[in-house]
């Protein structure tokens, strides 16, 4: 029987779960160290949530925010992954959900977040997706509406994750930096051009985002570690 388009697309991103699928691959074990220097960057103040971000489109943010949440899940910690990308969502793929109710609806008063949010069959793990995709992105993510959310999101989760669209293409990560503990950009080796890693890297800082870091996705190295992490600004 022929897949859909839909049902692909699915099984393309549940696969990326490697640290999931394969806790003990190298690649796993790198995320593990990602989340140890997030934890590290940050020593007067608990990070409490967190935006996952990328220069371009295609560059992985999706997959590294997805995987950072499953490593943080896997340390006890009670986590929350957020859509936030409003514009190209893939959460519900990744995770096989519905999309029929998510941060959109919140947003908008239609849902509460409790009522809007999803258990997956990881423990400790919630999520929520993005809902239908509005009109106004930009505006809804920097709404009253969204540092309501945050605020009870807090209350509720011990980490707060956010994927969100790429910073050069759309304004809404930068809206969004500000309101979270902390940025991580994420560029993709051989792909993502350095003028662009650092414009949006200005962009970040512009808007006052926190930048805990870069993750350099798909390095090929000869230990078959393909990602790695690098602190500061």
């Amino acid at each position: 029987m022929a897949l859909s388009r839909e049902h692909k697309k699915m099984a393309t991103n549940r696969r990326n779960l490697i640290t999931h699928n394969e806790p003990r691959s190298p690649i796993s074990e790198q995320y593990r160290t990602i989340r140890t220097n997030i934890q590290f960057s940050s020593i007067d103040e608990t990070i409490q949530s967190l935006m996952v971000t990328s220069a371009g489109p295609g560059d992985g943010k999706s997959t590294t925010v997805a995987n950072l949440a499953i490593v943080f899940a896997q340390q006890g910690k009670k986590v929350l992954l957020v859509d936030a990308d409003l514009r190209k969502p893939t959460v519900h793929y990744t995770f096989l959900l519905d999309n029929n109710k998510g941060l959109t609806n919140v947003l908008t008063k239609q849902v509460t977040l409790v009522d809007a949010v999803n258990q997956s069959d990881i423990e400790n793990l919630y999520l929520l997706t993005s809902g239908p995709i509005p009109p106004n992105p930009a505006e809804l993510l920097g709404s009253k509406s969204m540092e309501d959310l945050l605020e009870e999101a807090h209350q509720q989760f011990d980490l707060v994750l956010f994927d969100t669209p790429p910073v050069l293409a759309v304004t809404d990560a930068q809206i969004l930096a500000n309101k979270c503990s902390g940025t991580i950009l994420v560029v993709n080796s051989g792909k993502t051009e350095i003028e662009g890693a650092t414009k949006a890297k200005e962009l970040l800082l512009s808007a006052k985002g926190k930048l805990l870091g870069v993750v350099l996705n798909q390095k090929k190295a000869k230990d078959s570690q393909y990602y790695y992490y690098y602190g500061g600004k």
